[in-house]
């Protein structure tokens, strides 16, 4: 158990420093940015309550948003990806498939199982972000547009970062 623990806040703290000091300074034809920090939310443990999935999330949002001067963007997109998990996976799979031990990640369940499970997370992550930064509808196309580019990209960069660093046993 503690084990888990140290490398969840190790976790945390590495994908704050990759966000922060690289991802945040990368801007893929102006307005296409990676958001990998969201990974930490991806493979937080099954087990994890839900007030300590809200709160870490939560957390996680807030550190992006004080280095990025984003003004609780990330943090609100962060919680709401976190509030919506619980009934991701209830869409995905049913709740037995989730024994004690799995985590949620390629090397236990699968690519088809996690290509869907982030790509939904990561869809309603970045149509949070994205439509309450521009907060109008006259954009509407072009906010569609980048959510869906910037879906893409991070979902890729989710997907690398899996195969890089989470082998099979």
């Amino acid at each position: 158990m503690n084990n888990e623990v140290f490398k969840n806040i190790l976790r945390f703290l590495v994908l704050v420093a990759i966000q922060v000091v690289i991802l945040n300074r990368i801007h893929f034809l102006g307005f296409i940015n990676p958001y990998l920090y969201v990974l930490f939310i991806l493979l937080l443990p099954f087990e994890t309550p839900k007030w300590l999935l809200l709160f870490s999330s939560f957390g996680i949002g807030m550190l992006i948003d004080a280095f990025s001067n984003s003004y609780g963007l990330h943090a609100g997109a962060a919680t709401m990806m976190a509030f919506s998990r619980p009934f991701v996976l209830r869409l995905l799979t049913s709740r037995k498939e989730y024994e004690p031990g799995i985590h949620p990640g390629l090397r236990d369940l699968g690519f088809n199982w996690f290509l869907s499970y982030s790509a939904s997370l990561i869809l309603i992550h970045h149509t949070f972000l994205f439509f309450v930064e521009v907060f109008r509808f006259t954009e509407i196309f072009a906010t569609l547009f980048r959510i869906f580019l910037n879906t893409l990209i991070t979902l890729l960069s989710v997907i690398i970062a899996q195969y890089l660093f989470y082998r099979k046993k």
